[in-house]
């Protein structure tokens, strides 16, 4: 594979790739070569074909490890205050959500704690999430808002989502959700509170240059279809993309709504209908899978993953990260939950958390895959074979990552 220039700013050899490119499985090279410039990969292949006569800032002995292209969590709510484990065990005490929600708790008790608390606060209790993931191999992950539903607490969440990005190195998206939940004050005025999203809160953050995609919640607890379009429309205005919750616990065509608007994803899915999944396929939306959701939730209908597959729709697989029904941070476990709840293969789940996860957050151009051009974003682990990063629980191989061709993190564990 050709080489950019006469010179190379790292290389690395003694390691096995993953490339993960579309249609070639894992794309295993064994005893490979990837060698980086201007932070892109601009050679990679067997390490016996590696060309004579460029010189090298930087070599690095891989001692053998697997390289897979950096992971990405491409659905997140891990910006947020406050804690409801509380809730949690009440709820395994007996006591019914509706009682828990009527007395303050549920999604507007953390609405309450993000609007509460001060940008420094919220950073402060959101970095240590997100550094949770990134020792696992996350380069780049999606941060969504969706707990201020006021101007306001919207915009100190993308902020904080932003210094994330600055703090850590990582790369962040950040995807606006005031269409999450109605706030109190607009109890029994739903169309009102879709006027202030679309017409005041957008713009205003859009203008800010906060906003890299626009989510929305269709469901029967949620919006309707037609709140949930007037969001659409309102996004295509500032020319941003779409994606959706959909379908999570009922079927409110939120897919086919999506795919009519070109969406990058809808996700969750357990109650996908046969005309959703074609739209999707004809689209080219990702199915964001969130099986740590399903699991909090004691949830039993399954995303209709085989009718997926037969249909040719991408499947990505994330943390959906979030205080209330997946607080979890550890997209490797979210791997595994994917292929033992929703019987997705291990090549399936790492492909869902690289080059589909990219797709999901329309980046698959620059990342997710090992190819020339590509970002050279990459996590390296101590495994026997690429299956292993889907098949541990609790077990973080990691030896390090790589991100824009410099080193991001090393794990002390691994040496």
């Amino acid at each position: 594979m050709s080489q950019t220039g006469h010179y190379w700013d790292n290389l690395w050899v003694n390691v096995n790739l993953a490339t993960m490119q579309q249609g070639q499985g894992y794309g295993e090279i064994h005893d490979g070569a990837i060698a980086t410039r201007h932070g892109k990969i601009v050679w990679l292949g067997k390490r016996s074909e590696l060309p004579a006569g460029v010189q090298v800032t930087e070599e690095h002995d891989a001692q053998g490890r697997w390289l897979t292209p950096g992971l990405i969590d491409c659905h997140t709510h891990i910006v947020y205050a406050g804690n409801r484990s509380n809730e949690w065990e009440a709820r395994l005490n007996g006591v019914p959500y509706e009682q828990i929600a009527r007395e303050g708790g549920g999604i507007v008790s953390t609405v309450r704690a993000t609007r509460e608390c001060d940008f420094e606060s919220l950073l402060h209790q959101s970095l240590p999430r997100v550094r949770s993931l990134v020792a696992e191999g996350v380069t780049t992950l999606e941060i969504k808002s969706g707990y201020g539903l006021d101007l306001a607490t919207e915009e100190k969440m993308l902020r904080v989502a932003r210094e994330i990005q600055t703090r850590l190195g990582v790369t962040v998206r950040t995807t606006f959700l005031g269409a999450h939940a109605l706030p109190p004050e607009y109890a029994g005025r739903a169309d009102a509170y879709i006027d202030e999203v679309c017409n005041v809160m957008l713009p205003a953050l859009v203008s800010q240059r906060l906003v890299d995609a626009v989510d929305a919640f269709c469901e029967n607890i949620g919006f309707t279809p037609a709140q949930t379009e007037r969001v659409f429309q309102a996004a295509r205005q500032h020319d941003l993309p779409v994606k959706l919750h959909a379908e999570q616990l009922s079927d409110q065509g939120g897919a086919q709504l999506t795919a009519r608007y070109g969406g990058l994803s809808a996700d969750h899915l357990e109650h996908l209908s046969a005309q959703g999944i074609a739209a999707m396929a004809q689209s080219g939306t990702v199915a964001v899978l969130l099986p740590g959701a399903f699991y909090y939730l004691r949830d039993t209908q399954l995303p209709p993953v085989q009718a997926m597959r037969d249909a040719g729709v991408a499947m990505a697989v994330s943390t959906d990260c979030n205080p209330g029904t997946s607080p979890m941070t550890s997209l490797l476990l979210a791997m595994n939950m994917a292929c033992t709840i929703f019987r997705l293969t291990p090549q399936e789940a790492l492909r869902g958390t690289t080059i589909h996860a990219a797709k999901a957050l329309g980046l698959d151009d620059t990342h997710g895959s090992l190819e020339l051009g590509k970002k050279a974003d990459f996590a390296l682990w101590e495994i026997d074979r690429p299956g292993d990063l889907a098949y541990a629980m609790g077990f973080n191989p990691c030896a390090g990552t790589v991100k824009n061709g410099k080193a991001l993190l090393k794990n002390p564990v691994h040496g």
